[in-house]
């Protein structure tokens, strides 16, 4: 009976053959080793189970796993195979401080999106046991969340290779209009999410910006009929297609005590409220990349003035939420 070769097959197979070899107490002779791992128990012949073997061995070197051979036979000769913990473990992550800040503060990216624990988690590990303060990035507040509701399924879409529908609403166009998009890079660009794949319908390359995005994203289960090009480059698509903004709005802020700091330095004029808020007026700034400025910021932030912009953060909130309750379910 063949054993199955897929690539997942493979992986799988190469994953069995570095614990099994990773944890043997000595250094497991070939024979041993084909009853240990379960792929190879499948192979009935002992010509096809050398000539797997021989390939897994050195996929596992040219991965740089460190697999090493050893005569183990005392009165003829006889191999063994084993990996050396000590050379397969990674040596502790030595970083100095600027390093160590500039970790942090990439951690902090992932604040609004799936993977804030595992960033959280990750930051931890690396600052353990360093001269690092619980918040040493005070002042720095990068502001790539994700707050758009449509990051979620289309990150899930980009990384699964499936085609998504959506309805899109352009620049001057006075509404939305559906889509049908084979997604191949979501990409940040001056502090917002784009989507830059094939569209379906126009037959093209095109770019999508998250926040122009009017209804829920749908996955149609289709497989890409148009692979990615070798030649795609995403920022420069999307430098090109959208350059500037161009609606701008000063806005009047409520802003929590102790946070909002890139809103502050902007800011021309900033009042104490109370012991918990201030008042910070800033000047003008794109309304749309506002938006997902403020949102991210959470319940720190609350718009006083204009109207336009506290609806509009009203609904991105709104529309953040409907999407958080329909994954939970």
């Amino acid at each position: 009976m063949a054993a199955p070769n897929t690539p997942a097959a493979k992986t799988e197979r190469l994953l069995n053959l570095t614990m099994t070899l990773l944890y043997a107490r000595m250094p497991a002779p070939k024979q041993r080793i084909r009853q240990m791992v379960e792929a190879y128990r499948a192979i009935e012949s002992d010509e096809a189970f050398d000539r797997m073997f021989e390939r897994d061995k050195e996929d596992l070197r040219a991965m740089g796993i460190p697999l090493v051979t050893e005569d183990i036979g005392v009165f003829e000769d006889e191999q063994g195979y084993r990996i050396d913990r000590r050379d397969y473990a990674l040596p502790p992550v030595e970083l100095a401080a600027d390093e160590r800040a500039v970790v942090g503060l990439a951690s902090r990216v992932w604040a609004h999106a799936t993977m804030a624990g595992t960033a959280a988690t990750a930051w931890r590990k690396v600052a353990a046991g360093d001269e690092v303060g619980e918040d040493p990035f005070v002042g720095l507040e990068p502001q790539l969340g994700g707050t758009e509701p449509a990051f979620e399924p289309l990150k899930d879409a980009v990384l699964s290779s499936t085609a998504v529908r959506f309805d899109y609403a352009r620049p001057g166009t006075g509404g939305s209009r559906p889509r049908r998009v084979e997604p191949w890079y979501l990409t940040a660009w001056h502090g917002r999410w784009y989507l830059v794949g094939h569209d379906l319908d126009r037959e093209a390359a095109r770019v999508f910006r998250l926040s122009r995005i009017t209804s829920s994203v749908t996955a149609t289960g289709d497989a890409l009929t148009v692979p990615v090009p070798d030649d795609v480059d995403p920022v420069r698509m999307i430098a090109a297609t959208d350059p500037s903004p161009s609606e701008t709005v000063p806005a009047r802020l409520r802003v929590r005590v102790g946070t909002g700091h890139g809103l502050r330095r902007r800011a021309h004029e900033v009042v104490r409220v109370d012991d918990d808020w201030d008042r910070v007026d800033v000047p003008g700034a794109d309304l749309d990349g506002f938006v997902s400025e403020v949102v991210s910021h959470g319940g720190d932030v609350v718009v006083e003035e204009p109207s336009e912009l506290r609806e509009a953060v009203i609904g991105r909130l709104r529309a953040v939420a409907t999407a958080h309750e329909g994954s939970a379910r």
